[in-house]
C-alpha cells in the first residue's frame, strides 16, 4: 500500500510539474506576444488603428477657366447640387435608391445606369445618382441623410460654357472620363477620373490644354465612427487642391459672338486675323451647338439630331473645311507674275469671253468678256482671261512656290486638333496622286482657283493677311504677353503696292464685283477685298432648256460656294477676314457677312482713327 501511495504520488508530482511547464511556456508565449504588440509592432498597428478612425477624402481641383483676350471668360465653372452613392456603405444598391426615392424620383433608365455603374467599378468609388439638382430637392436629402445609408448630398463644381454655341468649335467640351481616358492617362490619376462630377476635355481647347486646365487634387482629412460617419473634418492635416491654371485666348468673345450671330443659320465659317502678328480674332462655323449640353451627357435623340443635320454643326469649317478658293486665289497669281516680271502692271490683254486651248474652250465669267484690261482693272472684274494667259505665263512651279510662301496647302499648328492643310498642286503631286502628267489647262484652271487647288478658310485668312501686310505671319490661337510683328514676306514692296490696289478697286471703285460693299461704314477708312466663287455642279444645256438657269434654281447642295477675302484699313492694315458660305449660290452670299464683320472689329480697336464701336452703337447683327 505504501509502494503504491508513493507511486501515485511520484505520477501526481511529473504531472504538476509538466502542467506548470506548459503553462509556464504558455505565460512566456503570451507575454513574448504582448511584448511584440505593445512594443516592436506599437507603431504599425498605431497606423492600421488611425486608418479605421481616419478616412482622406479626395478634393477634385477646379478646372481653370478659358477667357478670351480681354480676360472674359468664356469656359467657367459653376456650383452643382448632386447626389452621391457608395456601393460600400450603402449595402445593397436596389435598396439604398428605394430609401431614395420618395426624395429623389429616379426613372428606370437612371436606376439602370447606376445599378450598371456599380457592377462595374469597385465598391468604394462613389456614384453619381443625379446632378445640377434644384435647392429644395437637394435641401430635403440633406435632411433625411442620417436615415440614407452610403448617400451623400455633396456641392460640386460643373463646366459652364458662357457663350454657348459662338465658341463650341473653338473651346470644345468636357464629358465624364471613359477607359480610354482613364487607360491614357498615368495610374496615380485613376481615383482623381473616377471621382463623380470629374470632367476631362473631349475637343477644342479643352482637350488641347487638358494638362494645363485640370490642377491637381487634394485630400481631406476626416474622423469617423465605427460605422463610418463623419465625426469631425481635420483641415490642418489635408492638402489642399490646387486649381488648374487659365487659359487665355487670343479670340475677342464680342467679335466671335457677332460672327456667329451674323452667319446665322448658314453653312458657313468666318475667320478674323490680326494681319501683323497673326492673332485669331474670331475662328466661327455655322450652324453650331451647345456645349453644356455635353457637359452631363448629351440624350441619344439630341446628338442624333446634330449628326444627321445637313449643315453639318458638329463639324468646324473653318480649321476642317477645303474648298475651291476660287478668284480669290488670283491675289497670289497677280503677286508671282509681277514678281517674276511675266507681265507689267500697265500691260494689257484683251479678254472676249473665252480661249482656246487645243480642243477645248476655256470661258470668262463673263460671256461677253472684259474688253482690253490691264492687272488692275483684272482684278477689279476678275476676269479670267486675263488669269488664264498670266498663270501660264508664270508657270505651274512658279506659282505653287508663291502659293506656299502666300500659306495656301500649308499646315497650320493654332493649338487645337483637326486643321486641315488644303491642297496647292504640282506636277509632282498629280503624277503621285493620278499618275498623268501635267498640263497647260491645269495651269489654266489652277489660275483661277479651281481644279486641284483647295484651302480652308484658315489659310485664305492667312493668304489675305500676308498680302495686306507684307508679312509672313503664322495664325495663333493662343494670347502672349508681347506678341511682335512676323518677319516680312520677301516680295518687292512695288509688286504688294499693285496687288493690294487691285484688291481696293474690287469694293471701292465702279465696276468691281463688290463694289455694292462700298462706302465701309466708319469715315476715313476703306476696304479692300476679292470675291469668289468655287463651283459645285455645272447646270447644262438640258437643265437650262428645262427652266433651270440660275443657281436659285438648283438644289441646296448644288449651288456653288460664297467667298469673300477682305481687309482694312486699306491704308494701314490691321485685320483681314475670310468667310466661306457652303452652297451660297455664289460670293454675293460671302461678301456682306465678311464686310460686316470685319467694320465690327476695326471700329472695335481703340487705337483706329474710328475709335470704339464709332458709329456702330447697337448695331443687329445681319444688317447691311
Amino acid at each position: 500500500m505504501r509502494a503504491d501511495r508513493q507511486e501515485q504520488d511520484l505520477k501526481f508530482t511529473r504531472r504538476a510539474l509538466l502542467m506548470a511547464g506548459a503553462g509556464g511556456l504558455a505565460f512566456l508565449g503570451l507575454g513574448a506576444r504582448l511584448y511584440s504588440l505593445q512594443v516592436l509592432e506599437t507603431e504599425r498597428y498605431r497606423l492600421m488603428s488611425e486608418d479605421n478612425q481616419f478616412n482622406f477624402n479626395l478634393l477634385p481641383p477646379s478646372r481653370g477657366r478659358i477667357l478670351d483676350r480681354f480676360g472674359v471668360a468664356v469656359a467657367d465653372n459653376r456650383d452643382s447640387y448632386r447626389v452621391l452613392l457608395v456601393p460600400e456603405q450603402s449595402g445593397d444598391v436596389a435598396s439604398a435608391l428605394d430609401r431614395l426615392q420618395p426624395f429623389l424620383p429616379l426613372h428606370d433608365h437612371e436606376r439602370e445606369r447606376i445599378l450598371r455603374t456599380a457592377r462595374s467599378q469597385r465598391s468604394f468609388h462613389a456614384i453619381t445618382v443625379a446632378d445640377d439638382l434644384d435647392w429644395n430637392t437637394f435641401a430635403s436629402i440633406n435632411l433625411n441623410a442620417p436615415d440614407l445609408a452610403g448617400v451623400t448630398p455633396d456641392v460640386g463644381e460643373v463646366r459652364s460654357y458662357t457663350y454657348g454655341p459662338a465658341f463650341a468649335h473653338v473651346i470644345g467640351y468636357v464629358q465624364p472620363p471613359n477607359d480610354e481616358d482613364i487607360a491614357n492617362n498615368p495610374r496615380d490619376a485613376e481615383r482623381l477620373l473616377r471621382h463623380p462630377g470629374f470632367r476631362v476635355g473631349k475637343t477644342g481647347v479643352e482637350i488641347a490644354r487638358e494638362a494645363d486646365l485640370r490642377g491637381q487634387a487634394g485630400a481631406l482629412k476626416t474622423e469617423v465612427n465605427a460605422r463610418g460617419r463623419v465625426i469631425r473634418e481635420l483641415p490642418e492635416q489635408s492638402t489642399q487642391p490646387v486649381a488648374g491654371s487659365d487659359v487665355v485666348l487670343t479670340l475677342d468673345a464680342d467679335i466671335q459672338r457677332y460672327a456667329h450671330e451674323r452667319l446665322g443659320s448658314e453653312s458657313a465659317s468666318a475667320v478674323v486675323m490680326d494681319v501683323n502678328t497673326g492673332e485669331l480674332i474670331a475662328l466661327v462655323s455655322t450652324p453650331s451647338f451647345d456645349p453644356n449640353m455635353f457637359v452631363g451627357g448629351i440624350s441619344t435623340a439630341d446628338y442624333s439630331a446634330l449628326r444627321e443635320n445637313d449643315h453639318n454643326p458638329l463639324y468646324h469649317k473653318a480649321i476642317q473645311g477645303t474648298y475651291p478658293p476660287g478668284s480669290t486665289f488670283k491675289a497670289v497669281v497677280a503677286a508671282a507674275a509681277l514678281e517674276h516680271e511675266v507681265i507689267r502692271a500697265d500691260e494689257t490683254l484683251r479678254c472676249t469671253g473665252s480661249t482656246r486651248l487645243g480642243d477645248r474652250t476655256f470661258n470668262c465669267w463673263r460671256p461677253q468678256g472684259h474688253g482690253v484690261v490691264g492687272m488692275n482693272r483684272a482684278i477689279q472684274t476678275s476676269c479670267d482671261i486675263y488669269f488664264y494667259e498670266v498663270a501660264q505665263r508664270v508657270g505651274i512651279d512658279r506659282l505653287y512656290e508663291m502659293a506656299t510662301r502666300m500659306g495656301v496647302g500649308a499646315e497650320f499648328d493654332i493649338g487645337i486638333a483637326g486643321v486641315r492643310r488644303g491642297n496647292m498642286p504640282n506636277p509632282a503631286w498629280k503624277r503621285a496622286r493620278y499618275n498623268q502628267g501635267w498640263s497647260t489647262g491645269d495651269t489654266y484652271n489652277t489660275g483661277i482657283g479651281q481644279g486641284y487647288v483647295t484651302a480652308s478658310p484658315l489659310q485664305l485668312a492667312v493668304m489675305t493677311s500676308r498680302v495686306a501686310s507684307g508679312r509672313a505671319v503664322t495664325p495663333t490661337l493662343y494670347r502672349n504677353a508681347m506678341m511682335p510683328p512676323a518677319p516680312h514676306i520677301g516680295l518687292r514692296d512695288e509688286t504688294l503696292a499693285h496687288v493690294r490696289g487691285g484688291l481696293r478697286s474690287v469694293v471701292e471703285e465702279v465696276g468691281g464685283t463688290a463694289h455694292y460693299l462700298s462706302p465701309f461704314g466708319i469715315d476715313g477708312v476703306e476696304m479692300a477685298g476679292k470675291t469668289g466663287t468655287a463651283q459645285v455642279y455645272s447646270i447644262t444645256a438640258a437643265e437650262r432648256e428645262a427652266g433651270i438657269r440660275s443657281q436659285a434654281d438648283l438644289p441646296w447642295r448644288l449651288r456653288d460656294h460664297g467667298l469673300f477675302v477682305c481687309f482694312a484699313p486699306v491704308e494701314n492694315p490691321r485685320y483681314a477676314v475670310s468667310v466661306v458660305v457652303e452652297h451660297g449660290g455664289g460670293s454675293s452670299s460671302a461678301t456682306r457677312p465678311a464686310r460686316d464683320i470685319l467694320r465690327r472689329v476695326v471700329a472695335r480697336d481703340p487705337s483706329s482713327r474710328a475709335g470704339v464701336f464709332a458709329d456702330l452703337g447697337n448695331a443687329r447683327p445681319g444688317g447691311a
